[in-house]
């Protein structure tokens, strides 16, 4: 196996036999690197011996014939974008809040104070439910979401809504994702007394990053998440679709 570059530092070029790859590790996000280019019969095969365990984000054509190949589809999902410039949301929005007792904070609570309503968010069931346990979920999803070790630094756009027994019920964690403004994450409890939240969440944190000069705000939602009216609602529009492979 020939390896250009210096992989998997920066971006890659990978030669065996007739196969060529190339790629790019994902910034801020472990583990995760973007396929470039692909050509040649082992394709899948060759990624898997140089990216074992990784994640890899590839497109609809591409994720067609790795599919074929045996690869294993972690998450199909969709980019969208919402211009805050050329469509500015509502300025008052910025300080919208929800009904009392309920009420906006920053997003400055830990990941355990977070984890019972994420939960209740994403049921097994759910497209984006997650099969780890409550101590892996902490210490290698929402505690380095919430401290900014994946995806950026938090934009205080980010908040977290909490009821009158102070716990938390609902959050949005806006990243400053290399130089995008992106949606980490955005859940609400199930619970009735907290529909809504989750729209009321999202424009608030429209108005505010597009008071903070922001000219988009970005996310990616699993295709199959009910969440995504929500977004077609408030303007957000479909730039990719693309697929997340699992190299195992």
């Amino acid at each position: 196996m020939l390896r250009e570059n210096g992989a998997p530092a920066g971006a890659a070029v990978v030669r065996q036999g007739s196969t060529t790859i190339s790629y790019a590790p994902v910034t801020g996000v472990p583990r995760t690197a973007r396929l470039l280019q692909a050509s040649g019969p082992a394709v899948l095969e060759v990624l898997t011996a140089e990216l074992p365990g990784w994640h890899l984000l590839v497109t609809e054509d591409q994720g067609r014939h790795l599919v074929r190949a045996g690869a294993r589809v972690h998450r199909h999902a969709a980019t969208m974008h919402r211009d805050l410039r050329r469509d500015p949301p509502p300025p008052h929005r910025a300080h919208q809040q929800p009904p009392a007792p309920l009420r906006a904070v920053p997003c400055d609570r830990p990941a355990t104070a977070v984890l019972p309503a994420w939960r209740a968010a994403y049921p097994p069931q759910h497209p984006d439910g997650s099969p780890s346990s409550d101590q892996q979920l902490i210490s290698e999803e929402l505690q380095p979401l919430l401290s900014g070790r994946v995806l950026g630094p938090l934009l205080d756009s980010s908040a977290l809504i909490v009821n009158a027994a102070d716990e938390v019920v609902a959050g949005i964690v806006v990243n400053d994702f290399n130089g995008t403004a992106w949606i980490g994450d955005l859940f609400r409890h199930p619970d009735p007394t907290c529909t809504g939240l989750g729209g009321l969440l999202l424009r608030r944190a429209l108005a505010r990053t597009a008071a903070q000069g922001w000219p988009v705000l970005g996310l990616a939602v699993t295709l199959g998440n009910p969440a995504r009216h929500i977004y077609d609602k408030l303007g957000f529009t479909t730039v990719e679709t693309s697929l997340k492979l699992a190299l195992d």
